[in-house]
């Protein structure tokens, strides 16, 4: 392991060391819209769609022929951006989620392409839609989940497109996550969690009328859920003849395989695919949930390819057709190929080809031509700036662990003692990779290493990693961090007296604690919407989280109702050790890091006379999705970022439109 490291440390100090650092990119650009996001084409292949900022720098959806003709806009939401959005069946309706400035209670909308109208199809307040399907061979109909009749859980609906009718499909005996349905779009699986055994249950049915059973048990050790998603699928569906069940699990391995099951008795029939270093890779499918990230064949519903994704991510092909195709892809583009959209008919593909330096690019890809065709770049403008590459690395904990890490440094600038910036991801049951994301490029940019480690709970690493978090949020998760500072330390790139901690949600957790354990390491910390006081966010959880806050109190600790725990672990109760400033961000419509939780920290800082500089967004929720309000804290993180560390600056002044409040 020893010749790893070195061979590592060597590879650092061998970065081409270019004339001069180069231009500041400006913020606009690395936080704005995209200039078109996420296309996709309809079933029929005779129109596209993507998102694409409206006159009022709104993220809505747009249309076209297939060949560009008659774009137009065919939504028109304000406020907030729309993150996801679906063809129907029959190309006929857009479908899409929209909440109202963060508040995370989506309400689904469809989009009569004809006649132009929108109609709120789940227009009940204070109820979430979420788990939303559709299938071209029913496109008449969707189903989606809503919390209308128990704020706490969800049921399946079928949504009638053209009457608008709402009609149940399966209900929630009060323990289920998601839902679902079978080729012939009947609800016939589910996957549930129990909060007294702490086991994830997949469960089926034979048919629309017929009773539920349990099929596959899991234990809580062996689950490879993590402790946030709430609507999140171990299921990737059914097999083609409808007899078996893809599912990922771990049961008896150590990393998540993607198994074939008997939907009789749930007997293992075999392991379809599997990756001696990591877990089968989960994809998003709308805030909060994930499910695994698989190719079915849009004809067949045979499985077609499965992600793994270790240091950088990868396909394991069952489909050798498929692995043809995405070869010549690969000839043509350099990136992770991601097929993103095809027609019913496999003809005509979009895919989306992702680096860590550049921003996404999508192309479309005729199969009978193999003709690779330039669809957009998301943010083409930034192609006249030099972006930083990610170098995956693993760093070895002082117990042992390997973490997967990502190193970042500035381009043009020799990697040795520079300022640092450790990078902490949320969840804290998730995990950093190896994509492209502005906040790393505006870090690198403007001077900094930037480092980002998977300290111990991170997913994907497999259930002994996953498990070693358990009780270690706030105390060796964060040790963690410091071993990885350390590495950074001992190979040179890092200045040990310019180090910041940055994060977001349990990353702005993560900072704090850092800041209180370790004074002597950090210089500064920018923490994003973070709870400070672990009781009362588990307390002040939306009720739709109630399914799973069991599972975040055996992860984390009872902190709830453990005050010497949650004193032990929350960050509030330990700002008497802080020494370094900090800037703190904080939406004040966020369900889950309420403005309670940040007041109290702010206060209890102020009170012990340390620096603090605090920014509300009234119109934010958990995350800042607004481009004005993104500009205007990363001008704010820039300017004091540069002030403790000594990186470059773009000058900053308080951003037209955004809705800033300084306390």
């Amino acid at each position: 392991m020893m010749k790893f490291f070195l061979a590592t440390a060597v590879a650092v100090h061998a970065f081409t060391v270019e004339a001069e650092p180069p231009a500041l990119i400006p913020r606009e650009l690395l936080f704005g819209n995209p200039e078109r996001a996420d296309p996709k084409i309809s079933p029929d292949g005779s129109q596209l769609s993507w998102l694409a900022p409206d006159k009022n720098n709104v993220l809505n959806v747009w249309t076209s022929a297939l060949d560009g003709r008659n774009a137009h806009c065919v939504t028109n939401e304000t406020g907030d951006p729309i993150e996801w959005y679906a063809w129907a069946g029959d190309g006929k309706y857009i479908i899409y989620l929209h909440d109202n400035a963060g508040d995370e209670i989506p309400h689904l909308f469809s989009v009569d392409l004809t006649s132009g109208n929108v109609r709120d199809l789940t227009p009940f307040r204070g109820v979430r839609a979420q788990n939303v399907l559709t299938d071209s061979r029913h496109p008449r109909a969707i189903l989606v989940a809503t919390n209308l009749r128990d704020r706490t859980a969800f049921e399946m609906y079928r949504v009638d497109l053209e009457a608008g009718a709402v009609i149940p499909e399966a209900w929630n005996p009060g323990d289920v996550l998601t839902w679902r349905a079978d080729n012939d779009f009947v609800v016939r699986a589910a996957t549930a969690f129990d909060g007294k055994t702490g086991q994830t249950i997949i469960r089926v049915r034979d048919g629309l009328e017929q009773r539920w059973r349990d099929l596959v048990v899991m234990p809580f050790e062996r689950a490879l859920f993590d402790g946030q998603v709430v609507n999140g699928s171990l299921v990737a569906g059914f097999g083609p003849d409808g007899k078996s069940l893809l599912i990922a699990s771990a049961l008896h391995s150590d990393k998540g395989r993607l198994v074939r099951v008997d939907v009789k008795d749930g007997h293992e029939i075999g392991t379809v695919a599997e990756d001696p270093h990591c877990d089968v890779a989960f994809t998003d499918v709308g805030r909060l949930g994930s499910e695994p990230h698989v190719i079915f064949n849009p004809i067949t519903n045979a499985l077609q390819a499965v992600e793994f994704d270790y240091e950088t991510p990868h396909w394991f092909f069952v489909d050798p057709k498929l692995k043809t195709d995405f070869e010549e892809i690969g000839r043509q583009a350099a990136g992770f190929i991601d097929l993103v959209s095809r027609d019913n008919a496999d003809r005509i593909w979009i895919v989306a080809v992702r680096r860590s330096d550049a921003p996404g690019k999508y192309y479309t890809f005729n199969r009978q031509t193999k003709k690779l065709a330039l669809l957009f770049d998301e943010n083409p403008n930034l192609s006249k700036f030099q972006l930083a590459t990610k170098r995956p690395l693993i760093i070895k904990t002082r117990d042992g662990l390997e973490m997967v890490s990502y190193l970042t440094t500035p381009r043009g600038v020799d990697p040795k003692k520079l300022p640092l910036v450790l990078l902490i991801h949320g969840g804290p049951w998730d995990r950093d990779d190896d994509s492209y994301d502005p906040e790393v490029q505006f870090l690198a940019n403007r001077g900094y290493a930037v480092l980002q480690a998977n300290y111990r709970g991170s997913t994907g690493f497999g259930i002994k990693f996953f498990n070693a978090g358990n009780l270690q949020v706030g105390l060796g998760m964060v040790e963690d961090l410091f071993d990885a500072a350390r590495w950074a330390i001992g190979q040179g790139i890092a200045d040990p007296k310019r180090i910041a901690a940055m994060g977001g949600s349990m990353g702005g957790f993560a900072t704090l604690r850092a800041l209180e354990m370790r004074p002597d390491l950090f210089a500064c910390g920018v923490d994003e919407f973070g709870p400070a006081d672990e009781a009362t966010g588990l307390r002040s959880f939306p009720k739709y989280w109630s399914s799973i806050i069991a599972r975040w109190r055996r992860r984390e600790g009872d902190a709830d109702h453990d005050e010497a725990w949650n004193r032990k672990i929350s960050p509030l109760y330990h700002v008497d050790a802080i020494r370094a400033p900090l800037l703190i961000g904080q939406g004040k419509n966020d369900p889950r890091v309420t403005m309670a939780n940040t007041e109290a920290l702010v206060a209890a800082l102020r009170k012990a006379k340390r620096e603090v500089t605090y920014v509300v967004y009234p119109d934010e929720g958990h995350g800042f999705a607004r481009p004005e309000n993104q500009f205007d804290f990363y001008g704010r993180a820039e300017e004091f970022l540069a002030k403790h560390l000594g990186g470059r600056a773009e000058p900053w002044k308080k951003i037209s439109g955004s809705t800033a409040e300084l306390r």
